[in-house]
This record gives structure tokens, C-alpha cells and sequence, in this order.
């Protein structure tokens, strides 16, 4: 079966190098740039439908559209000129192109240049890509059913929805074995996610001439500069109703029907057709979204638990008791919060915060952080065996990424002009200069250091602020009387603490806003050698970045709040200026929670904002005029003109802001046990948001493979070892968890009630008189004596007087041993879990082995086959040893 035009045995690289300097005429096409336009008259008489996805003769189908404006400006005639020598080149590869006047578009601005990939165009650049494509359907029975199939049922979406597709094993195309390939029709053999990846492949290395002695080639240079708007593959429909054309399947309705409306959030993700209609890689990251949602569900109902937990025994809790006694915490005069203008303070006044403390630093906090450091393990290892069904289901277990991603982008050979031999190719390919690299790598890290450098400073003024306003706060809140009913629960404590995280969220979404832009510069100036050394140094930029941004005010009030303030008489301070900040006598954590629950809040609140109303208001404001006019006037490649660019970055994008609530949920979980139940209502929205952007307010992206989620797969795994530590000193040195344990195995003296007279321990007693000058209050009415404060020192008629007491030094001990113990537990736990669960499910394994089997016997029975005709037909060429050779393959084969 020879489908092969004249040029099918050549790719579009080769065509361009022996097109140099000789005509060549491409196929026939109905009208190019330069060519001859239908009048208007003789278009209004063959009106298409808005939906109509083909060319005016209703049969070749739109794979790709460029557009441009005609401006007369001092650019124009380059302009024209590259359009035209790109064009030619595109005709020269074998694409066929189509173009519709400006006069027919809603601006009477715009040309649109449509592009069709011919059979023999495909089939060339199917073999070139390694795609894979059927050879037989699955023989293989499906697994058994799942006994809890019918509790699911509400969940599940129609089968036809679910599986679009057969099941076949499948093979890489060869154009000179098409007979073993099931191809009922040409026009549809290829899905249109493959036939735009095969477009865009010609599209980004096609040459358009040489400028300044370098040879140019590329469609994103063409859309940087201005020669084209836009470049993009078509939506087959209207979201909203099926497309009128029985060709079209109409699956950007069935997705938007079955998937990306928020009333489906309980329904199931239909990956296979997220998968058909954008590709492998847009299919992974929903896939993975999805699986990460579900495992949040288990990690919520226990989190939910322990805060129950927290709840339901807050009037048990002794500290808060006497905290809130009037004959304990009522009769315990507190030192100053800050020099001079604070004044001496009870303890009962804090006393609701230290109840709501409770909730969320109490037994059920360790538990938490035990479970949650084996979660994150049980949710990777079942992410690695979910990841390898799905490379089974889509094809992409022999997928080829690594040499995919190697070849080198375009802009790489288009900016190093020198070249060297390949030792593996032995072909010349462009390189960049050692010294070049070294010059760029220096000024690439000195912008990344002043940039983390920057992210400190302001979390310093942050700090700063907090010292500068708590006492005005104090102030304020003794003399306003409208303060006074709610001053025992909004503390000068916990109003410095939530202003100074919402200025912190604040300086975070700035810094944010501008680091991207700078990110995205300074890797373009590296100039990484191919697809896959651009995303990484990007994504360890950002990540990098964004791990400093969000969690450095966290890492400050969990780790350094309150533990190197000194005593009174002998304050440290911060630039010898401000008295660094003390904790609440009922601990830093809640103060820790408030953080984490202001910016993992905000920045979920502010990223849907981001992702859903931003691109909604865009579109209507760019649409608003085309609502005027007949609905048989605005094409389908208009409507998706104007929707909103998913660019190459989008995914990353995606997936950084779930690695960051990762984080959220995973490094300081132990503060805040409501946060995995905060990020599952967030995914479930998020995976709505997402689905219904991409369906509705986005140009469809380009198609592309992926068998994994890459670089990202590293950074959780990193993420969920650092988890384990940092829950652990959070347990230790933020909560109170460790002193309350030490007093009550060695230091209560009351046993039928082991706990009480806990605060009156840990705190400190310090005589007034010893304070000096510069931290002494400027009023002291009730003429008091001692003040106490949170530490273990002794008091000042003790021949140690206010040095560490002893214990001081075994609660510290225990704290030290505590990290340990846990830190081993929990990661014995986690490599024994990692170890005993395999990474690929048995049944995937045994149908991998099979399809390989089966692949390889048709392959070589084939070749059987074909050698036979020779031999029938007296070809010298084929032996009987050769005959005999392809023979015993295929028993070797049989046999392994």
C-alpha cells in the first residue's frame, strides 16, 4: 500500500537544504499570501458554518492557523518578505495553506493563513516523531471488577465519555509497513491532537531566510518579531453546543459538558479524552491533580480529627485553666512586651488565645505529623505505580522523552554561530563557547542570589514591623474603649501577628509578579542546548524562589520567634534597636498557624482569581464587538483568535503552584492540621478552574508528550523528606508539647492532678528593680515588685541568679532526642513503605510483555511474509539463509 507522494521520503530539514537556491514547487494550494484572493462576493456565496473546522472545499481539515496584520509601517516590507520565503518553505515540506483575506475577518484587520497536513506529510513526520499507532485490538481481558464498582456509580462518568477510543496494541509507524497498521481512513487515522504536534514540529524549524549572515528559522521568532500574531491549532466546536458538521466529533462539548463545569466536582476526570483532545502532557498533569485531590481526602478526615480532637478537649486543658484562673493567671504579673511604653500586664488576659492554642498544640499534633510524614510517602509511591498504568494506556512506555527532549531548540542553533563535531554523531552542531557559558551562568546566579537576597530584606522589614507597631498596638488597645470587649481575644500579640502576615502576603505576590518575568529572562539568556535543560533551569529558578518567598516568614516564626530574645535586663535586639519579639506564654504555635493560614489561604483566594476571572474579563472585553455581528461572520478561527494564549509555560505554572501548597501541607502540618482539608476544597475547585479555562477561555495548546511529570517528581520527594525534619523541630522547639512532657514525668508534684501548677513553672521570676534604665516602664500604679516571664532561669535571690536552670537543660535534651527518635521512626517507616509497595503494578508488567510480544511477532511475520514474495517471485537478493535467519528470530522470540 504506497500512499508516498514525491517528497514523502523527506523531511522537512533536508527539503530546506536542498531547496537552496532551486525552485520547488510545493502542492497545489487553493490560495498563499501572495497569491490570488476570492473576491468577498464569492465568499458570502459559500458562507461556511462557525464551526467548521476544514478548508472551503469542506474536505481538508484546518490543522493550524497563523495570522498577521498588514501594517504599513518601516517593517512592513520585511515582514511581507519572510511571510513569503515561510510560506514557501511550509508549501516546500508538503503543508497546505489556504488564506482568508482581511476584509472577511471581524476587524477587517486580520489575514488568517490555514494550514492542512496532507497524508503523505503525516506519515513522513509520524516516523520521524516515533508515533505510535494501532496494530490490533487488546486481546488482553480487562482487570476484574472493583466490588465497590456500584458504591462508585454516582461518580463515574459514561463509559463512552471514560474510554473514547478501543484498546489496541500498538507499534511505532513506518511508512514502509502501512499494510500492518489499521488504517480505515486516511482523514481520520491520525486524531487532530497528533496532526497539530506533526504540524508544529515543521512549523518551529522551518527556515525563512538569513539576516545578518545568520540563517533564521522558527514560528516563534516569527511571532516575537511581529511577522505573525498568532499561531495556533483549532477547538473543534463551541464549548457550549456540539458543532453542526457530522465529521467533527465535538469533543470540546463533551469535555465542557462532562468535565469542566463546577456542578461535575464529584464526578471523575476523563483523562483518556483530556488525553485525545491535548495531549499526553496536559493529560498527566490533570491525571496527577486528580490522584493528588483524592489522596488529600484521607490526609483531611484524619487532620479533621485531631483538630476535633483539640476541640472537644479544650476545658480539659490545665495550662489554659489556670492561664485563665483569676487566682493564678489573675495574680501572675507578666514583664513588659517592649521598652519603656509597655506597661506590666496579667496573665488572664491572654486568656482565650491560649484555649484556642489548644486546638491545634495538643497530643493529637504528634500523631498528625507522624501520619502525614508516611502519607506523603504512601501518596508518591502510588502516584509512581498510577504514573506507569497510565504510560502503559497511552503508549508511552517505549516513549522516547530523553531523545524527544535533546534535540536542541531552535533559538539554541539560531544564536550560537559555532560549531563543533558531535563524538556520538559524528555530525557538526552549533555550541556555545565555554567562556560565553561561564559569563552567563555568573550573571544568571548574581541575579538569582539579589533576588533571594531581596525576598530576606523584606521579610526582615516585615520583622522590623512587627517590633516597630506591638507596642502601638498595646497602646491603642488600652485606650480605646471600643477595643475593650474583644481585647481578650484580639491580643497586641495576635493583631502584630495577622497585620504583618497580610503585609507579608502582600510583598510576596509583588515580589512574585516581577521574579517571573525576571526568571524567564535570565534563563533565555543561558540559552539552554534543548527542551529539557530549559525546563529544568527554570523550574529549579522558580521553585528556589518560590520555596524562599512563601515559606522563609514561616521558617520564622516556627524556628527563630521568641527563641533568642534573652531576659529582662539583658533583651537582645535586632540592629541594637528594636527588642527582638518574645512568644505568647501559651506558645508560638498559634501564632504560626495564623501565618500559615493567611498566605496558603490568600494565595489559593488570589490564584483562582488569577486563573479564572482575569482570562474571563479579557475575552469579553476583546469579544465585545463580535457579539454584533451575524453569528455566520465570526469563523471559528476568529472565535479562537481572540480567546486568552495557554503559552508553553502554562503547566509549569500549574504544577509550581501545587508544588507550593505541597509544601504548605507537608513542612508545617504540624501547626495547623485543617490545612490538608484547606487544600482538598481548594483541588476540587482547582480542577474545575483549571478544566473550565483550558475548555473555554484558552486557545487550544499544542499537543505534546510526557510519561511523567518530570523535574516536579523530584522536588515533592525532596519536599517530603525536609517534612519529616521540619515537623519534627516544629513539635519540639514551636509547640509546648516537649516542657509539658518533662514536667509531667519529672517535675509535677501533684498526683492525683499531674499537670497543675505547669505555668507557674515555666515561668521565670525577675525582681524590677534589677531592670535598666533603657527597658524600665515609665509607669509602674501598682508599685510592683517582681514580674515573671517565659523561661527557665533562676530567680534573682539564687546564687545563679538568672541562668538556666537544670530544667532548662533537660527539656532541651529531650527536645534533641525527641527530632531523633522521630525523625528515625518516621523514616524507617517511610523507606520500609517505599520498599515493600513496587513502583510498577504486576499486571501492568504482564500486559507491557505482552504487547511487546505481540508487536514483535506481527513485525517479524511480516517481514516473513514479504521475504516469501521475494523468493516466489525469484529475487536473488533473498537467500534461503535469509529465510532461514527470520525464521529462527521469530522462534527466539517466541521463546524469551
Amino acid at each position: 500500500m504506497n500512499r508516498l507522494g514525491k517528497k514523502a521520503n523527506e523531511t522537512l530539514i533536508e527539503m530546506a537544504l536542498s531547496a537552496d537556491g532551486e525552485e520547488c514547487n510545493g502542492p497545489e494550494t487553493i490560495s498563499t499570501a501572495g497569491s490570488e484572493i476570492p473576491s468577498s462576493s464569492e465568499i458570502d456565496k459559500r458562507h461556511q458554518s462557525k464551526d467548521s473546522i476544514f478548508f472551503r472545499d469542506g474536505v481538508r481539515r484546518i490543522d493550524f492557523v497563523l495570522s498577521y496584520v498588514d501594517d504599513l509601517n518601516k517593517e512592513w516590507e520585511k515582514k511581507l518578505e519572510r511571510r513569503k520565503e515561510f510560506e514557501s518553505n511550509l508549501q516546500k515540506a508538503g503543508l497546505e495553506l489556504e488564506t482568508e483575506d482581511k476584509k472577511e475577518s471581524e476587524d477587517g484587520k486580520i489575514f488568517f493563513v490555514k494550514i492542512h497536513a496532507p497524508w503523505e506529510v503525516l506519515i513522513t513526520y509520524a516516523e520521524v516523531l516515533n508515533i505510535k499507532v494501532p496494530i490490533r485490538e487488546n486481546d488482553i481481558p480487562s482487570t476484574v471488577e472493583n466490588p465497590l464498582d456500584c458504591v462508585l456509580f454516582p461518580l463515574r462518568l459514561p463509559e463512552k465519555v471514560m474510554h473514547p477510543e478501543p484498546d489496541y496494541f500498538t507499534a511505532p509507524f513506518s511508512k514502509d509497513k502501512q499494510e500492518l497498521y489499521l488504517i480505515n481512513d486516511e482523514s481520520t487515522f491520525f486524531s487532530p491532537s497528533m496532526r497539530n504536534r506533526i504540524v508544529n514540529y515543521i512549523l518551529t524549524r522551518c527556515p525563512y531566510g538569513t539576516e545578518e549572515g545568520k540563517k533564521k528559522f522558527g514560528i516563534k521568532r516569527l511571532l516575537n518579531n511581529g511577522t505573525y500574531t498568532a499561531a495556533y491549532p483549532l477547538h473543534d466546536c463551541q464549548y457550549w453546543k456540539k458543532a453542526s458538521d457530522p465529521n467533527c466529533d465535538s469533543e470540546r462539548y463533551t469535555l465542557y459538558m462532562e468535565w469542566a463545569r463546577f456542578l461535575r466536582f464529584y464526578k471523575e476526570q476523563p483523562l483518556d479524552l483530556i488525553r485525545k483532545y491535548y495531549g499526553e502532557k496536559i493529560g498527566i498533569y490533570f491525571a496527577w491533580l486528580g490522584f493528588y485531590t483524592e489522596m488529600l481526602f484521607l490526609a483531611a478526615v484524619v487532620g479533621l480529627i485531631c483538630f476535633l480532637y483539640g476541640l472537644f478537649t479544650m476545658d480539659e486543658n490545665m495550662s489554659s485553666k489556670e492561664i485563665c484562673d483569676p487566682s493564678i493567671g489573675g495574680e501572675i504579673i507578666m514583664c513588659p512586651l517592649c521598652d519603656r511604653d509597655c506597661e506590666y500586664w496579667r496573665l488572664n488576659t491572654t486568656c482565650e488565645s491560649s484555649q484556642y492554642s489548644h486546638l491545634f498544640d495538643n497530643v493529637a499534633t504528634l500523631f498528625f505529623a507522624i501520619f502525614m510524614g508516611i502519607w506523603v510517602t504512601l501518596f508518591l509511591e502510588f502516584w509512581k505505580r498510577r504514573q506507569a498504568r497510565l504510560k502503559y494506556e497511552w503508549d508511552l512506555v517505549d516513549f522516547e522523552e530523553e531523545q524527544q527532549q535533546l534535540q536542541l531548540r531552535p533559538e539554541y542553533e539560531a544564536k550560537c554561530t559555532q560549531k563543533k563535531r558531535n563524538p556520538v554523531t559524528q555530525e557538526m552542531e552549533p555550541y556555545l563557547p565555554l567562556t560565553s557559558q561561564a559569563v552567563r551562568f555568573c550573571v544568571s546566579g548574581a541575579t538569582v542570589l539579589f533576588w533571594v537576597s531581596l525576598i530576606i530584606a523584606s521579610m526582615i522589614a516585615v520583622i522590623v514591623y512587627r517590633l516597630a507597631v506591638y507596642a502601638a498596638f498595646a497602646s491603642l488597645m488600652e485606650n480605646t474603649q471600643t477595643l475593650q470587649p474583644i481585647s481578650g481575644l484580639l491580643t497586641p500579640q495576635l493583631a502584630t501577628s495577622v497585620t504583618a502576615s497580610c503585609l507579608n502576603f502582600v510583598i510576596i505576590m509583588i515580589l512574585n509578579f516581577f521574579y517571573e518575568r525576571i526568571a524567564i529572562w535570565i534563563t533565555d539568556m543561558e540559552i539552554p542546548r534543548t527542551h529539557m535543560e530549559y525546563e529544568n533551569r527554570l523550574t529549579m529558578k522558580m521553585f528556589l524562589f518560590q520555596f524562599v518567598n512563601y515559606y522563609s516568614s514561616c521558617f520564622y516564626v516556627a524556628f527563630f520567634k521568641g527563641k533568642f530574645v534573652g531576659y529582662p535586663g539583658a533583651y537582645t535586639y535586632m540592629f541594637n534597636r528594636w527588642r527582638n519579639e518574645e512568644c505568647d506564654p501559651a506558645g508560638c504555635l498559634i501564632e504560626l498557624t495564623t501565618q500559615l493560614t493567611i498566605v496558603m489561604a490568600g494565595k489559593q483566594i488570589w490564584g483562582n482569581i488569577q486563573e479564572a476571572i482575569v482570562p474571563w474579563i479579557c475575552n469579553w472585553w476583546g469579544r465585545r464587538k463580535a457579539r454584533n455581528n451575524p453569528e455566520n461572520l465570526y469563523s471559528r478561527w476568529e472565535q479562537d483568535h481572540d480567546l486568552q494564549i495557554f503559552g508553553a509555560l502554562g503547566l509549569f505554572y500549574e504544577y509550581l503552584e501545587m508544588v507550593i501548597q505541597f509544601g504548605f501541607i507537608t513542612l508545617f502540618v504540624a501547626s495547623f492540621p485543617l490545612a490538608p482539608l484547606l487544600a482538598l476544597m481548594n483541588n476540587i475547585l482547582e480542577i474545575r478552574v483549571d478544566s473550565w479555562k483550558l475548555t473555554t477561555q484558552y486557545r487550544r495548546p499544542v499537543a505534546a508528550k510526557a510519561h511523567s511529570i518530570g523535574v516536579w517528581q523530584e522536588i515533592l520527594n525532596g519536599m517530603a523528606i525536609l517534612s519529616v525534619v521540619t515537623n519534627a523541630f516544629i513539635v519540639a522547639f514551636t509547640s509546648d508539647m516537649i516542657p509539658r512532657l518533662v514536667y509531667y514525668y519529672a517535675y509535677s508534684e501533684n498526683e492525683d492532678s499531674p499537670m497543675s501548677g505547669y505555668i507557674n513553672n515555666s515561668l521565670s521570676v525577675f525582681q524590677i528593680s534589677d531592670f535598666p534604665e533603657r527597658n524600665e516602664p515609665k509607669e509602674n500604679p501598682e508599685n510592683f515588685v517582681i514580674c515573671r516571664y517565659r523561661d527557665y532561669r533562676y530567680p534573682p535571690d539564687h546564687e545563679k541568679k538568672y541562668l538556666h536552670t537544670m530544667q532548662f537543660w533537660h527539656i532541651l535534651a529531650a527536645k534533641l532526642a525527641f527530632i531523633i527518635i522521630m525523625e528515625h521512626v518516621v523514616f524507617i517507616v517511610k523507606f520500609f513503605v517505599a520498599w515493600m509497595i513496587p513502583d510498577v503494578p504486576a499486571d501492568v508488567k504482564a500486559k507491557i510483555k505482552r504487547e511487546k510480544y505481540l508487536t514483535q511477532k506481527i513485525l517479524h511475520e511480516y517481514e516473513l511474509e514479504k521475504l516469501k514474495e521475494r523468493l516466489c517471485q525469484g529475487d536473488k537478493g533473498a537467500t534461503e539463509k535469509e529465510f532461514i535467519a527470520t525464521e529462527g528470530r521469530m522462534e527466539l522470540s517466541r521463546a524469551m
